[in-house]
């Protein structure tokens, strides 16, 4: 398979706008024997336009199997997509191609409001009856077996959730992979807090021809202005309905004001909420991809608990050392995790479970990787850490199958944030220790990586030395983050053997304020020793985590702070899988900001989204008896 069709599924642009014929693909050897072979052409219709159930009619291409140009008079299984981001984009029409030569009918659909597709777009709200009454409709065509698979990542993953959670008709099986879910929880808001990403992402919807007013030249033209000069609004926030150019979009602007309002995890979040009551979810064989580098990365891995025990499947996860919509890269940011961490053939690697679950094949499912197991994770660390011919860090992994998730061999182990900045298994016998430091929200600190997408112009993705540079916008200085008074380094002594971490993670905090709201941040970090490759070391960069102080005790309800006054924070950070190599450090920051890749506290308990004044606060960290505060590690033994 060349290069480009490496990345088909993950990839969104346009294809044909017309009836057209395209020969089938040849197919690829690494596949299962059992696997469907490139036999058929394949005859596209497009732009049929779908009802649904209100009346709205909705832009769909469909690829059939051909035989001389004439479609196969047969019943096919069908993979459905649908997406934002134009079935017409030349990656979407690929897939069609792609399956549709091996007896499958593909059917891609523009989402509601998204560039052919009539009515108004709104996030995610409409996707799951919108899905479902296009599976319904599926069911009811002479080419259809009545079985489909969904497919397709972020929005387009959220998209397959969404008719899952509807129990559409005929729905066979999904493969969310990144896939929006749990909005309120660890994805737009996180902890209270709003991942700025999803600024950026309404704004580029509405510049883009998807949207109506994207579409008229004039207006265009006044969003790309508004993108050019994306980081000086960003420093200029919140945003106010009716005072940008986004007012001219006006179902985007109004969801993001909203979004940044709305930090309580509620009604308004209830679309892809799965966590909130799985058994909403239709009773399927589910597989769910993330990477630990992902945006999404949280919620896949929550997922899966969540699913693997409410519903029979059965339910697969599969987490790559990837960021958003990579899994045929075996790199990213400052690192490599070496040549085995890409999927070189996705495609082929998904058309696996679509082989088994739509058309009965008997093939590696439950017999041979990637499918021996209903886990199969990325371990990172256990490379040699020299510098890669294109100049990055040889941080390495390997892959290894598991029966589950987080794994049952588990030792969760408490490591302690010390007065004198160690990090240690023991906590601090004081009776009375603390941390004090200033935040100003006018000087956060700037973020330099982590699990992040929809980044384009205001942040980079991935696993990145921490500190600053000419990369960073807002951090230009070259300077280590840990050099900054508001951050708090925890770190342990060398390790004197490898030390495996594998799973979820949290860092239980107390801590205080001078202000009636503000945030706590944490990021775990992998300690490299200085080198003749990297003379100052590497502070890699692993999973990051926030919580708002106004939502401590609950995501529902919003509770502000009495100043000076000692409370219990929890951060729950990204899940990973990484071996911290002996003579590396395990090192905690703690701070109060990590900016654009969170909206920063003003610190004046003014409502979310609405506030004019921004103040310091004095917080203050407690790491005494009384007031332990640490991190839960998961931690793995060795063999």
């Amino acid at each position: 398979m060349n290069a480009e069709l490496t990345t088909l599924l993950f990839r969104h642009g346009w294809g044909m706008l017309c009836l057209v014929i395209v020969s089938g693909l040849t197919s690829n050897p690494s596949v299962s024997h059992a696997a469907s072979e490139a036999r058929f052409d394949v005859l596209v219709q497009s732009d049929v336009m779908v009802p649904m159930r209100d009346g709205i009619q909705l832009a769909t291409d469909i690829y059939l199997p051909a035989m001389k140009g004439v479609a196969v008079g047969e019943k096919f299984p069908t993979i459905l997509e649908r997406t934002p981001y134009d079935k017409k984009d030349k990656f979407d029409a690929s897939i069609g191609n792609f399956f549709a030569s091996r007896g499958y009918a593909v059917v891609i659909q523009d989402t509601r409001g998204r560039f052919k597709s009539e009515g108004i777009w709104h996030m995610l709200t409409d996707d799951g009856k919108d899905g479902s009454d296009t599976c319904i409709w599926i069911g009811k065509q002479p080419w259809s077996n009545n079985r489909i698979g969904m497919i397709g990542n972020s929005y387009v993953g959220g998209t397959q959730h969404a008719v899952a959670l509807e129990k559409a008709p005929n729905l066979t099986t999904v493969i969310p992979h990144d896939a929006m879910s749990n909005l309120g929880v660890q994805s737009i808001r996180n902890a209270g807090a709003f991942e700025l990403r999803f600024w950026n992402w309404i704004i580029a919807r509405a510049a883009g021809g998807g949207s109506r007013q994207g579409r008229d030249p004039i207006l265009k033209a006044a969003f790309e202005e508004m993108m050019a000069n994306r980081k000086s609004y960003l420093l200029n926030l919140p945003l106010r309905k009716g005072t940008t150019p986004l007012k001219f979009a006006p179902e985007y602007e109004e969801w993001l004001v909203e979004a940044m309002k709305h930090g309580a995890n509620d009604e308004f979040w209830d679309q892809n909420d799965i966590l909130g009551d799985p058994s909403r979810y239709k009773d399927i064989p589910v597989f769910l991809i993330g990477g630990w580098y992902d945006s999404w990365g949280g919620n896949t891995s929550a997922n899966f608990q969540a699913l693997s025990r409410t519903i029979k499947g059965p339910v697969y996860l599969t987490m790559g050392p990837w960021i958003h919509d990579k899994p045929a890269e075996s790199s990213h940011g400052q690192v490599s995790f070496g040549s085995d961490a890409a999927i070189p053939n996705p495609l082929a690697w998904q058309l696996e479970w679509y082989d088994h679950w739509l058309k009965g094949l008997d093939n590696s499912l439950g017999k041979s990787a990637p499918f021996a197991t209903p886990v199969r994770i990325f371990v990172m660390g256990t490379g040699d850490g020299r510098k890669t011919p294109n100049g990055r860090l040889n941080h390495g992994g390997y892959w290894r199958d598991e029966l589950e998730w987080p794994l049952a061999r588990t030792r969760y182990t408490n490591y302690y944030f010390r007065p004198d900045g160690t990090l240690a298994v023991s906590p601090a016998s004081d009776s009375a220790s603390s941390t004090s430091y200033g935040f100003d929200p006018l000087n956060p600190v700037p973020t330099v990586g982590g699990n992040i997408s929809s980044a384009s112009g205001i942040m980079l993705q991935g696993a990145w030395n921490q500190r600053g540079g000419e990369h960073i916008w807002n951090g230009t200085d070259p300077i280590p983050l840990s050099a900054r008074r508001d951050v708090l380094v925890f770190q342990t002594e060398p390790l004197v053997d490898d030390v495996e971490v594998t799973g979820e993670i949290e860092v239980k905090l107390w801590a205080s304020s001078t202000a009636v709201d503000t945030d706590f941040t944490a990021k775990l970090i992998d300690v490299y020793p200085p080198s003749p490759d990297f003379p100052g070391g590497f502070d890699l960069n692993l999973e990051d985590g926030i919580v708002r102080a106004r939502f401590r005790q609950s995501l529902e309800h919003e509770v502000l702070m009495q100043p000076g006054t000692t409370y219990p924070f929890t951060i729950k950070l990204y899940p990973t899988s990484n071996v911290f190599k002996k003579g590396h450090r395990i090192r905690v920051d703690i701070s109060s900001s990590n900016f654009p890749r969170f909206d920063v506290n003003p610190n004046t308990g003014e409502p979310l989204g609405e506030h004019r004044r921004m103040v310091v606060a004095t917080n203050t960290l407690i790491h005494d008896r009384g007031h332990p505060s640490h991190i839960v590690l998961p931690i793995i033994p060795a063999p």
